[in-house]
């Protein structure tokens, strides 16, 4: 499976996330994402989104909130603790999405998911509980994030 995987502000291509998705067999295209211009971090974003055409989205923090704003027809996303109240204007996400978030989260509320599920008419299932921090740097997160990619391109291509 081929993953864009769009990195939090003040994080770098070949962090552990993508790095953990590449090391289960997938092909993981992580750009550098402007951290001081929203508007470039999405150019960047859908210049790589329209080279590879990918079979999921994934974004992280603030890159969840790239993620949102960007024009991806079905790809599905699969969004960790999004930031979409502090960029962009996308206050929706499509059918399909899953949202990964720690009710323990210090940095974005857990709240802001919830609304984000409510926004869109997404099932509660949507919304997945896991980690104890922001980053969902632990095992159980890393492997939530893995099954959510995996479940989620799986239902695309069936479909």
């Amino acid at each position: 499976m081929k993953i864009l995987f769009l990195h939090g502000w003040q994080s770098v291509p070949g962090g552990l996330k993508p790095t953990y998705l590449t090391s289960h067999g997938h092909e993981v295209i992580n750009p550098g994402l402007d951290d001081e211009n929203f508007e470039r971090a999405v150019v960047t974003a859908q210049a790589e989104f329209d080279r590879h055409r990918p079979d999921v989205v994934v974004g992280s923090s603030r890159g969840g909130a790239v993620a949102m704003n960007l024009a991806i027809g079905d790809t599905p996303l699969v969004l960790l603790c999004p930031a979409w109240r502090h960029w962009g204007t996308a206050t929706t996400v499509p059918p399909g999405t899953r949202i990964l978030h720690s009710p323990l989260d210090e940095i974005i509320p857990f709240a802001d998911s919830k609304a984000l599920l409510r926004n869109s008419c997404l099932p509660p299932d949507a919304l997945i509980e896991t980690g104890s921090d922001h980053r969902l740097a632990d095992p159980e997160p890393l492997a939530r994030m893995l099954e959510a990619c995996e479940q989620t391109s799986g239902s695309r291509q069936a479909s």
